[in-house]
């Protein structure tokens, strides 16, 4: 269904509504969309947006991320992370009330030659990762390995006893 050119979704007030104010300036790029009658619709819309202020600025302020794999076997909880060319001493692994934090420093990506960057898609510096267990582990049941690039964490899982029933009198 075609949206008429001067409805606003509640999105787009949103947008509006938080940019309102401030020195951007918003341009709706309207885009022909194919319907179900091979007839043409301007439906979609896309926004560019040129602030200037520098938003994207406090981006490099923030700690990256770390993927991870979390799986289960028959006794053990296992996390893996991609952590290729990070030290063991730039790692730092805690648990506390079975809430995982894995955090670091990837060293190696800055070079002070470089004049301009044509593509920078290689995440270098802090990282932190803080992940609630899907289940109860042993906090002291623990091992960890960094091998070929990648951390291997496994709990032990916390014997979880089966409900007991209640019988009602």
């Amino acid at each position: 269904m075609a949206r008429k050119q001067d409805e606003m979704s509640l999105d787009d007030e949103l947008t509006a509504a938080f940019l309102e104010g401030g020195d951007s300036e918003l341009v709706a790029e309207e885009e022909p969309v194919d319907t179900p009658d091979n007839t043409q619709a301007e439906e979609t819309e896309e926004y560019t947006e040129d602030t200037g202020d520098g938003w994207d600025d406090d981006a490099d302020n923030l700690p990256g991320q770390l993927a991870v794999d979390v799986y289960e076997t028959a006794d053990k909880l296992i996390i893996k992370a991609r952590t290729a060319g990070i030290e063991r001493k730039d790692l730092d692994v805690s648990i506390s009330d079975n809430i995982l934090t894995i955090s670091g420093v990837l060293n190696g990506g800055e070079d002070d030659k470089a004049t301009q960057w044509h593509i920078q898609e290689c995440y270098w510096g802090e990282f932190s990762r803080t992940i609630a267990l899907p289940i109860q582990v042993k906090e002291d049941g623990v091992e960890a390995v960094l091998k070929d690039g990648v951390l291997t964490i496994s709990f032990e899982k916390e014997k979880v006893e089966a409900p007991k029933r209640i019988t009602i009198n």
